[in-house]
């Protein structure tokens, strides 16, 4: 039953899966007395957490990222008057701020 968070490639469903599972698996050992089953929960639960949080901050970078190059993108557009480049950079902005929103971390 062990479980090892993906660090390379994290994922919020599947650390939410892990974490929930582990989770049921804890109670299932506390209401049985199944020590090994107990320890196994509560390291899933910690995993599935680590990844869910790990990609959250992948996320949010990847975020900040489209939000700075969007930026530019709009203001090199603005001075060379490219409106189309202009407009991209602004989407590409936007875009990258929703995605920080989504995924502001929860303190």
């Amino acid at each position: 039953m062990s479980y090892k968070a993906n660090v390379d490639q994290p994922s919020k469903a599947n650390g939410q899966f892990h974490s929930l599972k582990g989770t049921v698996v804890e109670t299932i050992g506390d209401l049985t007395g199944a020590q090994t089953w107990q320890q196994s929960g509560k390291d899933e639960h910690a995993q599935g957490e680590a990844e869910y949080n790990a990609a959250q901050a992948k996320q949010y970078v990847e975020g900040v990222g489209d939000r700075v190059g969007g930026k530019v993108d709009a203001v090199v557009g603005a001075v060379t008057g490219d409106r189309e480049q202009e407009m991209s950079g602004n989407i590409r902005h936007d875009k990258g701020q929703a995605q920080q929103e989504i995924n502001k971390p929860s303190v």
